[in-house]
């Protein structure tokens, strides 16, 4: 893997509209984002149908479509491919939530091997409602479950993003993790 600045480089690069710079910076964190989609596909041992590839591939094509994103650094980026991975991934149990209601099939935007059980899928779709709620109430907290639990970002990671010191991370992490465990049992 390349190093943060050149990563950093590239990323600037490709905002300057330099199509080069992104076919240069895909093999540099293809891993990377592979192991982000892992972080969360291995905490899950019901999903593990769940194609780590397809995740990967999926957030991938929406990075690419990014128009207006200024890219700071290698931490940003991963943050923002986090965001995405949590995205698809709750659009997904969204749709196994519709055919289990009896709604028409959706069309999946994963492959077909693509599976989450609809057990997992409800307690994903939980998550995600008490996560948009402590949005509302905390963006920051919100934001720091995104990139830990999504994303698999490491506190160090996530305190650059945040441009906060780790311990200030720790704690937001413990106090939002506190808050999402009553939200989700109310």
């Amino acid at each position: 893997m390349r190093s943060e600045p050149d990563i950093t480089r590239l990323l600037a690069a490709w905002t300057g509209g330099e199509r080069a710079a992104l076919d240069a910076l895909m093999p540099s964190v293809i891993d990377e984002l592979k192991r982000i989609a892992g972080s969360y596909l291995a905490r899950e041992a019901h999903a593990r149908t769940l194609q780590t590839t397809a995740l990967v591939n999926e957030a991938y094509c929406k990075l690419i479509d990014q128009k207006n994103v200024q890219w700071k650094n290698r931490a940003h980026f991963f943050a923002m491919a986090s965001k995405m991975m949590r995205h698809i991934l709750i659009d997904h149990a969204k749709s196994h939530a519709r055919i289990k209601r009896g709604g028409t099939a959706q069309k999946i935007r994963l492959d077909d091997t693509t599976f989450i059980p609809q057990e997992r899928a409800a307690e994903l779709l939980a998550l995600d409602d008490a996560l948009q709620r402590l949005y509302e109430f905390d963006e920051q907290k919100s934001r720091i479950v995104e990139m830990k639990f999504f994303g698999g970002l490491t506190t160090e990671e996530i305190a650059e993003v945040e441009h906060v010191s780790t311990r200030t991370i720790e704690r937001q992490w413990r106090k939002a993790k506190a808050w999402l465990y009553d939200a989700i049992q109310q």
